[in-house]
């Protein structure tokens, strides 16, 4: 009667074999692990990292356009016409308009800083209704409005607020010459990081005292979302009728849009490089177990002289690697999620790991450990009881 091999018992002496050599069985797991980790890590991180450019898109909207002045026919710099809001405005889908115009003067945190030393800081003249153009917050104070908007008063963006020094209103900051007031911080724009680094002014503000022409820079129109392209398709011939050709309209959403498929494609890279520790870690469990068929010879010659099959000796071998894959595998996806988690937390995202990619590391590391098993099982299996016990 033939012997008979439940898989009750083969997991109990694949088990067995393992545990009689702990160390060596812990440290092939890892490096199956570490693969498995890199892989789920990658993924959750760049799921949450997407979640939050998703949401950041949700919030702010894709119907956001800019509108600013390209070059003439002989490569010069164009200029929107001054009526190019008040025009934008008229375009029926259109919700909200706001400008902002440059200006040559500087600010500083005090009148003894040399002028030179603007730490990147622009000073923009600014429609009041650029905050609610934009969706942008305030971190203190309030926004221009059309009173305040001819004095000498001035709203910060984040990062101008930050080079600045400037941490609550009622602070006054040297610009264009003269002491201006802080009224308002603004917290970051995501669509708009140009005003992040902005000192703002109004427009009346601008021309009497900073010598503005009162020509928009850029101009912010936020259209109904149904009709985002009719409208885009539009605004050049609408802010400038006389040369549509010198206006660019861009959409500023399409930039975390790109970020989105940006990330995707450095996640492509970075799972390469974990298919690449996963790979090394086959190799591992591999050198472990053909060094485990040579150590365990006399072993394998009394298994079959007992009447173990060879198939009997291959699977136990095999179910060794799969069991030591497994065992990579899960403490892998346990780490890649606790890592995700902790880099999610710490960037304020939102969690995200895909289970595809939880269910996916586990059957990664049984499939490798399946390969990196099955020449050492065949070499166990090929063994024969006579040249198993004979001694060398």
């Amino acid at each position: 009667m033939s012997a008979r091999l439940s898989a009750r018992d083969l997991v109990a002496v694949a088990g067995a074999g393992l545990r009689t050599r702990r160390l060596r069985a812990a440290l092939s797991a890892l490096g199956i692990a570490i693969g498995i980790a890199a892989m789920v890590a990658v993924l959750g991180i760049s799921s949450s990292s997407r979640a939050d450019l998703l949401a950041q898109l949700d919030s702010l909207g894709t119907n956001l356009l800019r509108v600013t002045p390209g070059e003439t026919f002989f490569g010069a710099d164009a200029k929107l016409p001054t009526e190019a809001p008040s025009m934008l405005r008229r375009i029926g889908p259109v919700e909200w308009v706001a400008a902002t115009g440059g200006t040559d003067a500087s600010v500083r945190r005090t009148d003894l800083i040399p002028e030179a030393e603007t730490g990147g800081i622009s000073v923009l003249a600014a429609d009041p209704e650029l905050l609610g153009t934009l969706r942008g917050e305030l971190a203190a104070g309030r926004f221009l409005n059309r009173a305040t908007a001819r004095y000498q008063v001035v709203v910060l963006g984040a990062k101008a607020a930050e080079r600045l020094g400037v941490t609550a209103t009622g602070r006054q900051v040297w610009l264009g010459g003269r002491w201006f007031t802080v009224v308002g911080i603004l917290r970051p724009v995501a669509l708009a990081s140009e005003i992040d680094r902005a000192a703002l002014v109004g427009f009346p503000a601008a021309e009497a005292l900073l010598g503005s022409d009162g020509s928009p820079g850029t101009v912010y129109v936020r259209a109904d979302p149904d009709q985002v392209e009719a409208v885009r398709s539009v605004l050049p011939a609408t802010a400038n009728p006389a040369n549509p050709n010198e206006v660019r309209v861009s959409r500023p959403s399409d930039a975390l849009a790109a970020r989105a498929a940006a990330n995707s494609a450095f996640t492509s890279l970075l799972l390469g490089l974990g298919a690449v520790a996963l790979l090394v870690g086959g190799v591992g469990i591999a050198n472990v177990m053909v060094i485990s068929v040579l150590e365990r010879r006399s072993e394998i010659g009394l298994r079959r002289a007992l009447g173990a099959t060879r198939g009997h000796v291959g699977l136990q071998f095999l179910a060794e690697s799969l069991l030591l894959a497994l065992a990579g595998g899960l403490a892998g996806v346990a780490l890649g999620a606790a890592v995700t988690a902790v880099y999610a937390t710490g960037r304020g995202w939102s969690l995200v790991v895909p289970a595809p990619a939880m269910a996916g590391g586990i059957l990664a590391a049984l499939a490798v450990g399946a390969v990196a098993g099955l020449y050492p099982a065949l070499r166990a299996a090929r063994l024969t009881p006579t040249d198993a016990l004979r001694t060398v």
